[in-house]
């Protein structure tokens, strides 16, 4: 429990900041898993077209401090490799 009353505050944003965060993350992992799905489904249209939006997503997560930007590099070059090569095929 807080004592002081700079502490409260510090409670009081870190609950919020805390939801954002939370919610930040649920939209990338949705996205993701989404994508993954397409591209085990093998359906060439859906993931090429998911394609955008989550690269999209995984930049927004890098500025908002949810990803690491090196691992937002590999998140980006794994699903697009993947994506590619349903194209291929």
């Amino acid at each position: 429990m807080p004592n002081h009353k700079s502490a409260e505050k510090r409670v009081r944003q870190n609950e919020k900041r805390r939801a954002v965060n939370r919610s930040n993350r649920a939209k990338l992992r949705t996205q993701v898993k989404s994508l993954r799905s397409a591209i085990e489904g093998s359906d060439r249209t859906q993931s090429q077209e998911l394609l955008n939006p989550t690269v999209s997503i995984i930049d927004k997560a890098v500025n908002k401090g949810v990803l690491h930007k090196n691992t937002a590099a590999r998140y980006k070059s794994r699903l697009t490799s993947h994506t590619n090569n349903l194209a291929e095929k």
